[in-house]
């Protein structure tokens, strides 16, 4: 992976958060969140999150994190909102925070009331104890990060340089493990969280960034050295069968479906993802989750597989067994929960043809590329993954988890 620091465009951002009246590491921050952002094998739609330590007017430490539901790509300012810091930092060591009890925590102390809820690992970002910490959900290193027992090949990769932070649900639990790691390998210049994606953290923010590079580059290296080479970023290059798309969408638009109304469908055919679509096991594979736990509130535990030129009735019949198995999923799953759940709509978001390609649904334009977009980045990973190893993604308890935990279905409604 190539970095794409520019001293010319670095300086244009600290120029401008100057004129603007901002602290110019804000304008970096601004800067490497966007050049960060700007790479789909780093984040994609809302994935990652960044932020700086600055100090305030009153000479109080304020940390700039970016806001839940932005995109990194076309961050600015009022994207990343500050919150005092000291507060934040008192909470490591006390009682464990609810989820509500977490948001308004962050929400009392951010300097501007109107501000957008700060990212749900605002409290890892803040307890880290560098000016800088990014974040991401890099290709090559879902690709690793979703193999079963990676802590000792973590090791044996970074040496001390990443510790390694077992699979933690995200939000408080994982600020609290994190900053238990991170305490426990002082020297470390990132964390490796299993099934999740990368933290890296500096006091400048082209350390931050280009330490981010350099590890995700280490990982790409392992795959290589491994007989995996894990594709770059592609663009559809097959038809879509007119006849199919047009059976797929009578069934969809039925009366009780979410599509009745409004349905837009994005169809992609890559070569990784027809590689993937062609797998005998491919129904197994899907099965197992999303390549990062947050994808699951776009795109749902798993695809409704479907042969190509299925007509409408078998299509119908295999949407009907898919709802039934989300039900069942999620009557397994609710029954466990601390507190009451209220089941969402039991349709697909992805529809996987075998052999052929990727259907991504949504009820705008905009959320069925999403859906694509991260289809596209996920069969790449899991190709990779199937090739080095086992593709071994979060259990489905913890699916569930994030699929129905309210700080995550919340980021749905930003932008929209």
């Amino acid at each position: 992976m190539q970095s794409r620091w520019n001293d010319d465009d670095a300086r244009t951002y600290m120029e401008a958060a100057v004129a603007a009246g901002q602290d110019p590491d804000l304008g970096l921050r601004v800067y490497t969140s966007r050049i960060i952002g700007g790479d789909p094998d780093l984040v994609l739609h809302g994935g990652g999150n960044t932020s700086v330590k600055l100090s305030g007017e009153s000479g109080a430490d304020i940390i700039h994190i970016k806001g839940s539901g932005w995109d990194l790509d076309t961050i600015e300012a009022p994207g990343l909102p500050a919150v005092w810091l000291k507060p934040l930092l008192a909470v490591r060591d006390g009682e464990k925070l609810s989820d509500p009890d977490m948001v308004a925590l962050l929400r009392k102390n951010l300097l501007d009331p109107s501000s957008p809820n700060p990212s749900v690992e605002a409290l890892l970002h803040a307890f880290l104890p560098f000016r800088f910490v990014d974040h991401t959900h890099a290709t090559a290193i879902l690709a690793l990060a979703d193999q079963p027992d990676m802590k000792s090949a973590v090791q044996r990769i970074y040496g001390d340089r990443v510790a390694f932070v077992p699979y933690v649900m995200p939000g408080f639990d994982l600020s609290i493990e994190g900053d238990k790691v991170y305490r426990a390998n002082p020297g470390c210049e990132g964390l490796w969280l299993e099934n999740h994606g990368l933290f890296t953290f500096a006091d400048t923010a082209r350390a931050s960034y280009e330490l981010m590079i350099e590890f995700v580059t280490m990982a790409e290296r392992e795959l290589a050295e491994n007989g995996v080479s894990i594709a770059a970023p592609q663009e559809s290059d097959g038809a879509a069968d007119p006849a199919f798309l047009a059976n797929l969408e009578a069934v969809l638009r039925r009366n009780g479906s979410p599509f009745a109304t409004d349905l837009c469908m994005d169809y992609r055919s890559t070569p990784a993802i027809r590689e993937h679509a062609s797998k005998a096991e491919v129904a197994a594979i899907s099965s197992r989750g999303t390549v990062t736990p947050d994808h699951v509130i776009r795109i749902k535990p798993w695809p409704l597989i479907v042969e190509p030129g299925f007509d409408k009735d078998k299509i119908a019949s295999a949407l009907e067994d898919y709802k039934e198995r989300y039900r069942a999923y999620f009557d397994r799953n609710a029954a466990r929960a601390a507190e009451p759940k209220t089941m969402l709509d039991p349709y697909p978001r992805v529809v996987l043809v075998k052999g052929d390609g990727i259907v991504s649904l949504g009820t705008s334009a905009k959320a069925a590329k999403i859906g694509g977009d991260l289809c596209e980045q996920a069969t790449r990973a899991i190709n990779a993954a199937e090739a080095y190893g086992r593709y071994t993604p979060i259990a489905e308890a913890d699916l569930f988890d994030m699929e129905y935990w309210s700080l995550e279905q919340a980021k749905l409604n930003v932008g929209r």
